[in-house]
Order: structure tokens, then sequence, then C-alpha cells
């Protein structure tokens, strides 16, 4: 069943560190929209999103219907904003066609309105995209293409599964730098057996065809994956590590800088779609077990010892849809899974799981507004990463990632669990 948040009442019982009544009332965050499109080509090895190999075409004008219709659904969540970002994810809705691209944004923003400078982010796969595809998603309102690269060595392709070959990859990078005002490309390093000089190579052929923005994670063996049931041969850690300093040197002197752990941009083009999830703002999920992420505004929270006064307070709930296409589009059940709200105590550990993947500086303001709770909640875990130096105070109001917690992104998030 889809929440009916006019008869919820929630009462939190929550420290009394954690309350004050000079709390103020939490503004709302940014809300985006991320559009899941489940089907590809082939499932990729490395693979644990929820994508399905095609078997026949796409039944696309049942699945924009469902999108749409999934979307009425969750409109009480939108609470009077605007969409900021909308992002197509998968599988590959590359496969969709322009057509269908068309009638979903119109869709979408005829249910929502849309923000003037909305950005919109379609991913894509180099093996299936042509020239005038690329023009037909910039006419329907894409203006960011995310192209899945992950490598240009024809070896290294083919142990990833991947459709495409060095070429495509290349004029996908060619259509897109024509069709829209902004991309980016998407590459992986420590990949089987891959050698350092390899690594960089892929990088220097990325900064070649002048994207705005690259995304350059390290592959990861994720568990129900066919990586995770026949591991590959990956890099020693020290080759991870030269790999990790001397991209990071390729892609700083090309003129990109790193405002996140896999991220790196032009000025001004940084992803603001995944700026939002890092900076815990909301987010609607539509589609094959797409998550969402909203923020409710409420003086429905029972003050601690026992006080009797209300405050305004907020609750932040989680969203997941139906994950296979079958049970998806069927019109006689619902199309969430499950919602459920994030207890407090759970609250601090979800954003600084997210906005600690940042350079930027993080202020006490935006943690009491992203969570309605107070920063001096957070005392003792902000002291012990200051000792160890994994964040670093930039006055009494601000805090900021350090290249040492960066690297150590894990031991820093724990401190907050």
């Amino acid at each position: 069943m889809l929440l009916n948040l006019k008869s919820w009442v929630f009462k939190l019982s929550l420290p009394s560190s954690s309350i004050s009544t000079s709390l103020s009332t939490p503004a709302l965050p940014p809300l985006s929209l991320y559009v899941h499109i489940p089907w590809c080509v082939q499932k990729c090895p490395y693979c644990d999103f929820n994508s399905h190999a095609l078997k026949g075409g796409i039944p696309e004008t049942e699945y924009v219907a469902h999108l749409l219709d999934d979307l009425t659904a969750d409109l009480q969540y939108v609470q009077s904003r605007k969409i900021s970002t909308i992002f197509f994810g998968g599988g590959t809705p590359s496969l969709l066609s322009e057509e269908a691209m068309a009638t979903l944004l119109k869709g979408i923003e005829d249910r929502v309105p849309f923000a003037d400078d909305i950005e919109i982010t379609l991913e894509a796969n180099p093996g299936t995209l042509e020239t005038n595809k690329f023009e037909g998603f910039a006419k329907a309102g894409v203006n960011r293409i995310s192209i899945g690269v992950q490598s240009f060595e024809l070896e290294k392709l083919v142990q990833l599964g991947r459709i495409h070959n060095s070429e495509e990859a290349l004029k996908a990078a060619g259509f897109a730098h024509d069709s829209v005002s902004t991309f980016n490309l998407d590459l992986m390093h420590g990949l089987p057996n891959q050698s350092l000089d390899q690594a960089l190579s892929d990088v220097k052929q990325a900064i070649a065809l002048n994207p705005f923005h690259i995304s350059w994670y390290q592959l990861t063996i994720e568990p129900n994956t066919l990586f995770h049931s026949k591991p590959p041969v990956l890099p020693e850690d020290d080759t991870l590590w030269d790999i990790q300093q001397h991209g990071h040197e390729l892609l700083t002197e090309a003129g990109y800088e790193q405002y996140e752990i896999s991220a790196y941009s032009k000025p001004g083009h940084q992803c603001r779609h995944n700026l939002n999830y890092w900076k815990f703002g909301d987010y609607l999920g539509i589609g094959c077990g797409a998550h969402g992420k909203i923020t409710v505004q409420t003086d429905e929270v029972e003050l601690a010892q026992g006080d009797s006064q209300t405050q305004p307070q907020i609750k932040v709930i989680r969203t997941e849809k139906v994950k296979h296409p079958k049970g998806y589009m069927d019109f006689t059940k619902p199309y969430t899974y499950k919602s459920w709200q994030v207890e407090a105590d759970d609250l601090p550990f979800e954003y600084f799981m997210n906005r600690l993947r940042l350079k930027s500086a993080f202020s006490m303001e935006e943690f009491e507004q992203r969570t309605g709770l107070l920063m001096s909640s957070q005392q003792a875990s902000l002291a012990k990463a200051l000792e160890l130096e994994l964040l670093t105070k930039i006055d009494d109001n601000c805090y900021k990632t350090t290249s040492k917690g960066i690297r150590y992104y894990n031991n820093l998030v724990d401190l907050f669990l």
C-alpha cells in the first residue's frame, strides 16, 4: 500500500541532547526524480543493479504509462516543490526510443513543474546509440548524457561483458558533444589483471575526448553477480593505490576537479542530481525497484523527558518500488513494494554516509535542516574524526573531509554508526 501521510502520526523519542526548543523548523530540501529503465542487451558480470537482459523488444508504451501512473501515486510527496533534476538510470535507458522519451518527459512535467534550470540526465550505452537518437533525446528535453564507457581496451570490455568497442565509445562521445550541453564518461579502474599503464591509458583517452565530467570508480565485486561466483584476478592493493594516485594527478592537470570520491568535473559541470543525493536531498523514485527518499514536515514530535510541548520537526521516509517488470506492470497491484520511516537514531549515519563523500565543507545548519536533529548530538563522533585527521574544522560552524578522510572513507563513516 502507498502511504497516506495525512493519517500517520509519529511519536519520536529522541535523546535529550538531540532536541532543543531553539531548533528552527527545517526547510524541505530540493526535490529530484530518479526513473529506472530495467532492461539491457545483456547483463554485465559485475552489475548488481536491478537490470534484466532483453528477451525481445521493450514494452515501452506500456512501461511509460506505468511510470506516469507510479509518479501520480507519489504526488503526495512533492509538497509544492518543483523538480530540480531528473536522472534516467538502468539497465540501459538509451534503449528507449526518442518518441517514448518525449512522451515520458511531457507526462512528468504535466504532473510536477520543472525548475527553470532543470538538469535531465540519461545514462547511455555506446553500443545502443546513433547520432539521430541523441538528437531526438535532446529535443525531448534531455540536456545531459552519461556514457558508460568503462574502458577503451577491447580485452577489458570483453571481460566486463560490455557490448561496445572502443570505436563506438569514441563515436558516442562525439554524438554527446554535438547534441547536449554537458556530458559524462563513466570509467572504471582496478579491472581484471589491469596494469598501471593500462589504467592510465584509459584515463588519458577519456581526457582526450574532453568531456565536462568523468566518473572514475574502482571495480568492486558485489554479491549476486557473476564476478562474485567466479571472481576474476584483480590488481594488488599497491597497484590500485598507484592507479588512484597517478590517475588523480592526470585528471587534475587536465583541469578536472575531484568534488566527490569517484567524480571529477570541469568548473560548473558537477552532476547536480548526484549532489542532491550526497547532500541528503529528496528524490522520488519511479520504475522497477526504484528507491526514493522524502522529507515530510510534521509537528507531531514528542519532546524528551516528558515535555508535553511540540515543535515543527521532520520525518524522513524511504520508498522502494516492485522490482520485477512483470509485477511492476500489474495494474491490480500497487507500485510501492515497501515504505518506512528512518529512525531518528539512524539519521546521522545516513546523512554522513552520503555527505562525507563530498570534498566540500558541510555546516551545522545543513545537518540540522536535513535531519531535524542538533549537531551537538554528534560532538563525540566529530571529535574522534578530527583527532584521526579524517575531518578538518573550517570554523565553528563548518567541517570538511580531508584527503585522508576520502582515502579512508569507510573508517570515517563508521564513526557515525
